[in-house]
């Protein structure tokens, strides 16, 4: 409680108000969905001065509101708005969006595909469509997982910024399985072949028995919006020869996924 007298108070001597404060908080969160911007930039954009753009960027990005890219002076929308924004998707909850493109998926591959949403650092599992297939892996709809031992969370982790990367990197990394990677240079590397390939499979690092892959979905150009995968039992998935060609087909869904999202797309 004295906490928030003495910051109220420090407000009202500036001359800004906590209303105030929010609505410029607000502004500069379009500004950056719009573009990833610098301080200066983001000044410039939303009519603020560079200190008092500073001082909202710091709050915002503690709350994982805002994240730097990897130079370190580039701010975008962070993972926090990106969860938010699966609440509502566009009038639509995110899940009933990406169902039908889940839905076609399964049926392609012939395994269960889901799509999850960035949850602090883990994944938080929103929607699944079950393959026609007699036998099926558990649904994982509502369940949060640490983002390293499953593919989808990778694929989000290749887009962190650095900082906060190498944050997760320097924690405790829990090992679910025997083939669970745990080693920061090891998963420095997936993560580069990640940006490189544009998806990535995990072999038995989760559950013992289960295989996936995972692609990246963005609500506009590098704003990460979550991850679509596909997952089935490690003695028939991946069929023999075909790895390449899944993930062919799921980094394709999740481009459609993408250009549905992406509301800032040109429609000719």
């Amino acid at each position: 409680m004295r906490d928030n007298r003495l910051q109220s108070q420090r407000h009202e001597g500036s001359g800004v108000t906590g209303v105030q404060s929010v609505e410029r908080a607000f502004e500069i969160l379009r500004a950056l969905a719009i573009e990833p911007s610098g301080v200066t930039d983001v000044g410039r954009a939303v009519g603020l001065p560079k200190s008092t753009v500073a001082r909202l960027l710091a709050t915002l990005e503690s709350l994982e509101a805002v994240e730097r890219l990897a130079d370190g002076i580039t701010y975008r929308v962070g993972s926090a708005i990106g969860a938010l924004s699966a609440a509502v998707g566009g009038g639509q909850n995110l899940d009933v969006r990406m169902r039908p493109l889940l839905r076609r998926l399964a049926d392609e591959i012939g395994e269960d595909a889901g799509f999850s949403v960035p949850d602090g650092d883990e994944v938080y599992y929103i929607a699944q469509a079950d393959a026609r297939n007699a036998v099926q892996v558990r649904d994982w709809t509502g369940t949060s997982i640490p983002a390293h031992l499953v593919p989808s969370g990778l694929v989000m982790m290749a887009h962190w910024p650095a900082e906060r990367l190498e944050r997760y990197l320097a924690g405790e990394l829990l090992r679910s399985t025997p083939h669970t990677v745990t080693e920061p240079a090891e998963i420095r590397r997936r993560l580069d072949d990640i940006r490189s390939r544009g998806a990535i499979w995990v072999h038995e690092e989760f559950k013992i028995g289960i295989t996936s892959v995972a692609a990246p979905v963005f609500w506009r150009p590098g704003v990460l919006a979550g991850a679509i995968h596909v997952h089935g039992p490690a003695y028939r998935f991946p069929p023999e020869g075909a790895a390449e060609s899944i993930a062919a087909t799921v980094r394709a869904v999740a481009h459609a996924a993408s250009d549905m999202l992406d509301t800032t797309a040109v429609v000719a």
